[in-house]
């Protein structure tokens, strides 16, 4: 059961319209209650101390922000934490509507509330009047149980969804940095100040796999880098990444990637030339790094940052691949087993003496980024990795179009970039295929109205256009960025509707002037990032 959301018509209900009384208050101080059965409402109340609540069979955290319902027919225990001392209040009652019927009370669970320190004096009174066994004492505890739920109901504490958001997105930085150490959900639950149950469906629902699926997936990554890094023992491996039994590792490795371990590292350790950067982007989805491959702090900043260590050889990146006879002489000292490039801007010369290096596949630039991104992977005997992949790849652009679709609403948005003195719509393919076709955002030209790949347009159309949203790439050449410091200070720009609504979001070349499905990934995490001044999700693998 989660937290319980109450709009203000339900606190209306709950408060105008139903009678409550007061059964009985009990006391509970000790380390723990074992499982009782529940004849009538009832609410827990924390006192002093931290511990769990079990409710049949969902597990809560008792603290101060928080009280609990419990229904007829339903269990409860209470378990101190850590072997402490807790006190709790269980206020047993019944609900009545106007013809003094006995109802089912419509809250079970969790109510957040904010921290009052009224809850628990009343709770105090209500025991010390109810213990005397007076007719007016009794009076009077029924009365400040009145005041009780008074208090409570209008003192729901709503969370914001960015708060729980928030409080997932750190637990989920500490999986990524500690993934070795024994994890749990109570223990991620706790950190997120969230019932587990809570927990566990809002990251699900969140991330679109389980959180305990979350911990094996980044456990499997790092166990695959290990391998592929060093010559590290399984069991050495197994204990690095989380695990103390290096066969239950191997099996659960087995499940997650499709082939055993020692498979994985003899199909891995081959020296693999990347030729371009869009197949360097294709082998990083399939978790393969490459021996050789095109990095640049410039052209190729992302790979460069995060992968630099881990590739011994740097071909050069420039553009339109300038640079290939002194990548091939580099390449001719280190004897690759394959080299995998595309056949864009390849020039045949170039292709005769790769082959004489080493063994040359082709992917054909004509296919989409998938059918490029299986092609490699079959090649690489690693097809159902790329299944995985696609279909985690899917998973999130569902979930990332979902969210845009309920934070943008009706807004359109347009995407240009500026190369020397023009303007482009939406020039590259990869851009397309995300925003218009995976994403499916409210783009602005329509999709048929797009009749090209670079398709200029003028400040004037753009002012017709009236785009709520603008996603604007300049290249970082100089008479591009001439262009655009220029353009700043025109009235027709500085006029355009979203500019006016301060709503011109900045993207840089790097992923969105790549085809890869590593750069199909980015595309998506970065226009979360822009949108929502947030920091992106944390790309899995």
């Amino acid at each position: 059961m989660l937290p319980i959301k109450i709009d203000h018509q339900s606190l209306y209900i709950l408060a105008a319209e139903l009678w409550y009384k007061l059964r009985e208050i009990t006391w509970i101080r000790s380390k723990g209650m074992d499982h009782q059965l529940v004849e009538s409402p009832v609410l827990i109340v924390s006192k002093r101390g931290t511990g769990r609540l079990k409710l049949d069979m969902e597990d809560y955290r008792i603290r101060g922000d928080a009280v609990h319902f419990a229904g007829p027919g339903q269990t409860i225990a209470v378990e101190a934490e850590n072997g402490q001392e807790i006190e709790v209040y269980l206020i047993r009652f019944d609900v009545l509507d106007d013809s003094g019927s006995k109802i089912d009370y419509p809250i079970i669970g969790e109510l957040p509330v904010h921290y009052d320190v009224q809850t628990i004096l009343l709770s105090e009174l209500m025991f010390s009047c109810w213990e005397q066994d007076m007719p007016l004492e009794r009076l009077r505890a029924q009365s400040a149980f009145q005041e009780l739920i008074y208090r409570l109901l209008g003192n729901v504490r709503r969370l914001p969804e960015s708060h729980s958001r928030a409080a997932l997105e750190r637990t989920k930085e500490f999986i990524d940095s500690h993934y070795h150490q024994k994890l749990n959900i109570d223990l991620l639950a706790g950190m997120a100040e969230l019932s587990p149950k809570y927990y566990v469906d809002l990251f699900k629902k969140t991330y679109g796999l389980s959180a305990v699926d979350y911990i094996t997936e980044v456990r499997m990554n790092h166990a695959k880098l290990l391998m592929l890094q060093s010559d590290t023992r399984l069991r050495e491996i197994a204990l690095q990444v989380g695990y103390s039994d290096e066969f239950y590792f191997s099996r659960k490795f087995k499940k997650e990637v499709g082939v055993a371990p020692s498979i994985y590292v003899k199909n891995r350790r081959r020296k693999i030339v990347a030729y371009t950067p869009s197949i360097l982007g294709q082998l990083l989805a399939l978790d393969m790094i490459p021996y050789a491959a095109p990095l640049h702090p410039k052209w190729t900043a992302y790979y460069y940052r995060k992968h630099r260590a881990a590739i011994p050889l740097h071909l050069s990146a420039y553009r339109f691949n300038r640079d290939w006879p002194a990548n091939l002489e580099a390449l001719r000292h280190v004897r690759p087993d394959v080299i995998i490039c595309d056949d864009d801007h390849l020039q045949q010369e170039e292709r005769e003496q790769l082959e004489v290096i080493a063994p040359v596949y082709t992917i054909s630039w004509q296919d989409s980024w998938r059918a490029q991104f299986r092609r490699t992977a079959e090649f690489l005997n690693a097809s159902q990795e790329a299944d995985v992949w696609l279909n985690n790849y899917e998973r999130k652009a569902t979930r990332a179009r979902e969210r845009l679709s309920r934070e943008l609403g009706e807004d359109t948005l347009l995407l240009i970039s500026i190369h020397k003195q023009q303007c482009y719509v939406c020039p590259l393919r990869g851009m397309r295929e995300v925003l218009y076709d995976d994403l499916r955002l409210n783009m602005l030209p329509r999709r048929d109205e797009l009749h090209s790949y670079e398709q200029a347009i003028s400040i004037e159309e753009l002012a017709v256009l009236e785009a709520d949203r603008i996603l604007l790439n300049v290249c970082q050449e100089p008479e591009s960025l001439g262009y655009w410091k220029n353009l700043q200070m025109s009235n027709l720009w500085r006029d355009l509707k979203a500019v006016r609504g301060n709503a011109v979001y900045m993207i840089s070349s790097d992923p969105w002037r790549e085809y890869s499905a590593y750069a199909c990934l980015r595309m998506i995490d970065d226009l979360l990032f822009q949108l929502h001044g947030n920091r992106p999700n944390v790309i899995w693998k």
